[in-house]
């Protein structure tokens, strides 16, 4: 891809972007501060009321080039501070920002899409944050919850909009999402949206938005699909990689694995002793079906641990308590299916549980990375299942790691004890003296208006925690009963279909079972 013509001015000074990136580079790394990098003084102000006064290495190399209006590929992994280096300039451009005295514009001037609900709530959540002392609106739009107030909103006119793909052609089909005068689109975790099958439906909404805008886009990844897109619809893209060539051996040095052979059918057991290992705080389990997240969650609630549950079969509602008492602290386990885990950001995280073997070593890497952050350490124990030991050699194979024969591991193993710092006497329930978080039911579940069947308070199975004497569950539902649903392996498109008939009558679940080779392979979403 030709580099960008001309230049602009750092630090007062003039840089040629097609033959000084090295002086660029040595520029920018001593521009610390939001001040010396051109942030307007509004922004700036909002973030210093958070404590962040200084900008990370993403946010370094992206702001002066896109402060400019210059279209940016920013390639950094998950965590490293995208969010504020493509929102940063998104705001300046706003006229509640660059114009603050002026008329301002019902149609959204911003538009940011998002491969997933979770995300889409927290990049939401940031760029209100930083644009608090300019009064900036912005709008989350996605799937789970009911569509009328987001169009109320739109009526009443925003700044930005944030949103996954499925909502957003949704409301541009109906006529409430008016995309004519967008000045900054962003794709944020472009990798992420190509994996999941979104492509088309993100080229449909970038033919939506006026060619005369600037666009970044943001992804882990470099793959050459995302490459081609860039090129069908940026101009000029300068690629910034705030991604070290050793970034795989950073991550796997600050943490220690952990990979143990274990039976499917003492997997929750060996669990509920790894929760008690010394100094263990926040922890996400990683599953790799709907089916059996919800089923874990369950039965580590049983056993006493506050533990929440996000996958898609809970309602929208439901998966936000979830991850509202994890960041608050009120539960300090989350079980989690990949796709529904995309996108959460929680600092404190000091385990990760594999509950199921990833698919491959990305998969592999992304979920230990949510520990061992910001120079922290951090344990992964990963399970794998006689069946899965060949997917697990090929894993082990790509990353150089010395566990090509995991041993073989029950919730009884020495190894796991002493290993782990594991009380002698540990068992697989939670001693009633360490119940001490408040539990899911000390967030409420948010009326999104969303359709899908809930259950009422205190009727059946929750995937929550206990409360104080591990007694009364909490009525966080399901969204479709947990009973069909695919793999979270499979990356389901985010679907608008309502379960509910019109009458508002839950749908009668029906039990479908496929058969190949004469063997049933539905109906038990298990390990």
């Amino acid at each position: 891809m030709p580099p960008p013509t001309g230049g602009f001015r750092v630090a007062g000074q003039q840089v040629d972007l097609g033959h000084n990136l090295r002086y660029l580079r040595s520029i920018l790394l001593t521009a610390t501060s939001f001040a010396d990098l051109g942030v307007a003084e509004p922004i700036q102000k909002s973030l210093a009321d958070i404590g962040i006064t200084s900008a990370f290495r993403i946010q370094e190399l992206t702001l002066p080039l896109a402060l400019e209006g210059n279209d940016v590929i920013g390639q950094a992994k998950t965590g490293t501070g995208k969010t504020l280096g493509f929102g940063i300039p998104l705001l300046s451009r706003l006229d509640a920002v660059a114009a603050p005295d002026g008329p301002r514009t019902t149609a959204p001037q911003a538009l940011v899409v998002v491969p997933t609900r979770e995300l889409c709530v927290q990049v939401s959540n940031d760029l209100a944050t930083a644009g608090k002392h300019s009064d900036v609106r912005v709008l989350s739009v996605y799937g789970g919850r009911a569509i009328e107030p987001q169009i109320n909103t739109l009526k009443a006119g925003v700044d930005v909009v944030v949103g996954t793909p499925g909502r957003l052609l949704d409301l541009s089909r109906q006529g409430h999402l008016d995309l004519s005068q967008v000045r900054t689109l962003v794709l944020d975790e472009a990798d992420e949206m190509l994996d999941m099958g979104f492509l088309p439906d993100v080229e449909t909404i970038v033919s939506l938005v006026p060619a005369n805008r600037q666009t970044m886009l943001f992804s882990a990844t470099m793959p050459g699909q995302i490459l081609n897109l860039a090129r069908r619809y940026m101009t000029h893209p300068t690629h910034i990689r705030a991604v070290d060539p050793d970034d795989e051996g950073v991550t796997l040095a600050a943490i220690e694995q952990h990979i143990w052979r274990a039976h499917a059918m003492d997997k929750v057991e060996l669990v509920a002793r790894v929760l008690q290992a010394e100094g263990r705080g926040l922890v996400i389990i990683f599953i790799r079906t709907k089916r059996t997240c919800q089923k874990v969650a369950d039965d580590l609630a049983d056993r006493g641990f506050a533990v929440g549950a996000v996958h898609g079969d809970l309602g929208q509602g439901a998966r936000e308590q979830a991850l509202r008492a994890f960041r608050n602290g009120n539960i300090d386990v989350l079980v989690a299916t990949d796709v529904a885990a995309r996108g959460i950001d929680v600092d404190g995280v000091t385990h990760v549980i594999n509950y199921s073997c990833p698919e491959d070593e990305k998969t592999y890497l992304h979920r230990i990375g949510r520990t061992g952050r910001a120079g922290n350490s951090g344990v992964a124990v990963t399970l794998v299942d006689w069946d899965d030991v060949p997917r697990w050699a090929l894993i082990n194979k790509a990353l150089g790691l010395a566990f090509a024969e995991p041993p073989e591991t029950y919730s009884t193993s020495e190894h796991v004890y002493t290993g782990l710092g594991i009380p002698e006497g540990a068992t697989g329930r939670l001693p009633k003296s360490l119940r001490t978080r408040a539990g899911l039911e000390a967030e409420e579940v948010e009326d999104l208006g969303e359709t899908g069947r809930h259950r009422k308070a205190g009727g059946g199975r929750s995937g929550s925690s206990h409360k104080g004497d591990g007694k009364g569950r909490n009525s966080g539902s399901r969204g479709r009963g947990g009973g069909r649903g695919r793999s979270e392996g499979s990356h389901p498109r985010e679907s608008n279909k309502d379960p509910k008939s019109a009458s508002g009558a839950p749908r009668r679940n029906r039990s479908r079972r496929r058969t190949r080779g004469g063997k049933s392979t539905g109906g038990s979403g298990g390990e």
